[in-house]
């Protein structure tokens, strides 16, 4: 188990980057995963909306509301007090300065996160500035961002042409000179990760993105083996818990079919003579 230390700040997360510390964030969708989180050393727990996927069983991310975020946040904080909790705004929840600005206050002030983070670069400037500028500690996600999906026409690598590196350089630039702490690179050729993380002085972070980002995010329940409807290239499994689980779960379910579950061992006992006090009671009740 990890040693103990204290919440990590705003202050070093940005200078990660320049003191060579890689760091590691994991997207949780609750109290027991977060629980996980915070006992392993984990930098950053991140609140991401694929819990729409794999705590609601939908097929994206995109019917993630704010409501059903800040529940989760909620957990994500009562399960991590001492983990930087970072709260990543779902489907259409920014799409205007005011909207962002209301909603990325109640990530802050209903579930107590530590930062947010929307999705976009260029486009999504002005509205990431405006959230810097109200004083809210600001990500950005850039690359394949689960909210455009179907302008990408799917899971889609992104950056495979120059053109389209460059584009991506862009964002990444805009993401910067907007005032944002971190950025999130995801599904994007190891290469092309690593040549404008170098040019950047904030740090980034890679999901699909190679070794040559500043940290890395999986998701808790990817890389334990519990979300099993599908397992993408850049995930690495370190365990395989819903295999336990099942045989776990299988063999309650044999137990109890053939009588072997609750034994002595997992029942509650009564003094004797309270029991034959009671059996005489219900004697007497039949008899009246």
């Amino acid at each position: 188990m990890a040693a103990a230390r204290g919440k990590r700040t705003i202050a070093e997360i940005r200078g990660s980057k320049q003191a060579g510390e890689k760091m590691v964030y994991m997207s949780v969708p609750d109290y027991t995963s977060a629980r996980w989180a915070q006992m392993a050393g984990v930098d950053v727990a991140v609140v991401g909306d694929s819990l729409a996927m794999v705590a609601h069983g939908h097929p994206n991310t995109i019917p993630a509301t704010m409501d059903m975020m800040i529940m989760h946040a909620q957990a994500v904080r009562r399960g991590a007090p001492e983990t930087f909790v970072l709260g990543c705004m779902p489907y259409q929840s920014y799409h205007t300065v005011d909207r962002a600005l209301r909603n990325a206050a109640r990530f802050m002030q209903e579930s107590g996160c530590d930062a947010v983070k929307p999705q976009g670069g260029r486009s999504q400037a002005h509205i990431l500035g405006a959230l810097v500028g109200a004083g809210i500690p600001t990500a950005s996600h850039i690359g394949l961002t689960p909210h455009t999906i179907a302008m990408f026409g799917g899971f889609k690598i992104q950056g495979r042409t120059a053109e389209a590196a460059m584009k991506i350089m862009e964002d990444a630039l805009a993401i910067q000179d907007a005032g944002c702490f971190m950025l999130e690179f995801e599904a994007v050729p190891a290469k092309i990760a690593t040549v404008i993380s170098a040019a950047l002085e904030i740090p980034t972070i890679g999901i699909g993105a190679g070794a040559g980002t500043d940290g890395q995010i999986l998701l808790c329940y990817d890389l334990l083996g519990v979300f099993t409807d599908f397992k993408p290239k850049f995930t690495k499994r370190y365990a395989n818990l819903t295999e336990v689980a099942v045989r776990g779960i299988e063999a309650y379910v044999s137990d109890v079919k053939h009588g072997r579950f609750p034994d002595d061992d997992h029942s509650y006992g009564v003094d004797d003579k309270e029991y034959e006090r009671f059996l005489g009671m219900v004697q007497k009740r039949r008899q009246l």
